[in-house]
């Protein structure tokens, strides 16, 4: 009867380790795809932006047309800078890893960036390293599920 007893009560210290693990590595996963949602919409809402950035540089500076007129364009930039920040709040909730929010700042900053440039050349350069700051947060981000 003793032993019965212990057996029982063996089993049930094993159960409710292998439940404790089970719940923890749901939350685990739960939390690594909420990150990767979150970090993937970030990443796109960055890119939107940027295009909109792009478009009124060209606009101003190359006498590009767009279907939109001038204050449509920064319209949509002030809408697409409206939706960055809101993604970035979220990778700000999500994340516990403060250098991951900082490189999420940074790649934000230097798309905004883009509409101050004052020739071709640096435009071109501040586009460029803007599209290479969302890259390195995706790479960043990407490791750090």
């Amino acid at each position: 009867m003793a032993g019965t007893l212990l057996g029982v009560g063996v089993s049930q210290l094993f159960q409710q380790r292998a439940l404790a693990r089970a719940e923890r590595f749901a939350r685990s996963e739960a939390l690594r795809q909420e990150r990767l949602q979150v970090y993937s919409a970030y990443a796109g809402a960055l890119f939107n932006y940027l295009r909109a950035q792009m478009d009124r540089w060209l606009a101003e500076h190359e006498n590009r047309e767009f279907d939109s007129t001038q204050a449509g364009l920064k319209a949509r930039v002030f809408d697409q800078r409206q939706g960055v920040n809101e993604v970035l709040y979220r990778v700000r909730l999500v994340t516990d890893r403060p250098d991951l929010a900082e490189r999420a700042r940074t790649a934000l900053d230097k798309v905004a960036r883009v509409p101050k440039a004052v020739g071709r050349e640096e435009y071109t350069a501040y586009y460029r390293a803007a599209e290479e700051a969302i890259d390195e947060f995706v790479e960043f981000a990407k490791d750090r599920l």
